[in-house]
């Protein structure tokens, strides 16, 4: 059941099966642990971070950081800080949006609120599509939403006897809809750390540390369970789906190419998963390890131009003859006083172009207030 949720909104695209949603949703969830939960957790936000194939937890510096590496929320400068974005992905099928939240508590801690939907929403629900007679009525087809929603509660804080080191941790709130007739709620935490030493930058975050748990409930009719039965489907049942832990590493630095003016930031991530073997460079049965690689290249700190490469794995070309595939990505970056504004060019399908198309993707931050911090007290 690979990467369940987001190839819903295709399934619906061809089909518009409600039957379908619900046989493939009894299947993720029938599993306690599931490989592939929560997966549009893992999509990423801001325009910049997609540009640079996800490498980040080291160069979010701003509010995004709330998602990346809670940690790095203490490099804000401004007061308070906003970051939008807004994409569709399958022909606008499925839309996707982001908003976060930055505010400085005082000079050695920093809070923010994130919020994501991943949905996809006017699915016909045909199961009344037939009367209890054998008459077909085109008026008994209403609609719902299928719907993924987290809300992040970031926080992060100076360690002053720890010099270089930061710590930061994130609680999320999960909500799974399958319109009115099922869902689930979950919860977990991300904890993150970052270190500078010299010119160089690390960082690490523990993602679903402690495992986060979806509990799925459904709300089935005795008419709707008979529809399945009838049909051949699965009737689901309720049932605790986990999302097993995950360990992200990264290293980046800045180099100066020219005078003061151009700047060239690369930045390497390796994301570590241990719920069994995947299709990645290194893949063992206790765990396995996709990097991702990223680059920016600024100018005058207006003008950022950004390059990335992830999902590398290997797949089947039609000659039947495995080859190494890679997913690039592009963006540019423009700061113009309080406002920058971000685009990427990204493939949210996979590596080899077949599944999915390159999605345009924008994302806006504002600095609201850049007040200078009073000095704290002794």
């Amino acid at each position: 059941m690979v990467k369940n949720l987001l190839v819903l909104p295709r399934m619906f695209s061809f089909r518009k099966n409600f039957i379908g949603l619900l046989f493939l949703a009894s299947q993720v969830c029938s599993a306690q642990v599931a490989k592939y939960s929560n997966e549009f957790l893992t999509i990423g936000v801001s325009a910049r971070a997609l540009a640079m194939g996800g490498a980040n937890i080291v160069t979010s510096t701003d509010v995004t950081a709330g998602y990346f590496n809670p940690a790095n929320l203490l490099k804000i400068k401004p007061k308070y800080q906003l970051a939008l974005m807004h994409n569709e992905y399958y022909a606008g099928l499925a839309k996707y949006d982001y908003g976060a939240l930055s505010a400085r508590i005082d000079s050695n801690s920093v809070a923010a609120v994130s919020v994501i939907r991943f949905g996809t929403d006017n699915i016909p629900n045909t199961l009344n599509l037939v009367d209890a007679n054998g008459n077909t009525n085109y008026n008994n087809i209403s609609t719902f939403a299928v719907t993924n929603f987290a809300a992040l509660l970031s926080y992060a804080r100076k360690i002053p006897k720890l010099k270089g080191f930061t710590l930061g941790a994130t609680a999320k709130i999960v909500r799974n809809s399958l319109g009115p007739f099922g869902g689930s709620w979950g919860f977990g935490f991300d904890v993150g750390a970052s270190y500078s030493y010299k010119k160089w930058h690390f960082a690490a975050v523990a993602r679903d540390i402690t495992g986060t748990f979806n509990a799925y409930t459904y709300n089935l009719t005795a008419s709707q369970q008979q529809t399945f039965a009838l049909t051949g489907n699965t009737i689901p049942s309720n049932s605790i789906e986990v999302t097993l832990p995950s360990l992200i590493l990264g290293v980046s630095r800045t180099f100066i190419v020219w005078k003061e003016k151009l700047a060239l930031t690369p930045e390497v991530n390796f994301v570590t998963t241990f719920d069994g073997r995947r299709n990645e460079v290194i893949s063992t049965r206790a765990f396995s390890i996709d990097p991702l690689i990223g680059l920016e290249l600024c100018y005058l700190r207006l003008i950022y131009l950004r390059a990335g490469f992830n999902n590398i794995q290997q797949a089947t070309n039609i000659n039947n003859v495995n080859q190494w595939v890679v997913t690039p990505s592009i963006g540019v970056g423009i700061k113009y006083k309080i406002f920058m504004l971000d685009y990427a060019l990204t493939n949210f399908g996979g590596g080899d172009g077949a599944i999915g198309s390159y999605s345009n993707i924008f994302s806006l931050r504002i600095d609201i207030n850049n007040l200078h911090l009073a000095k704290p007290k002794a």
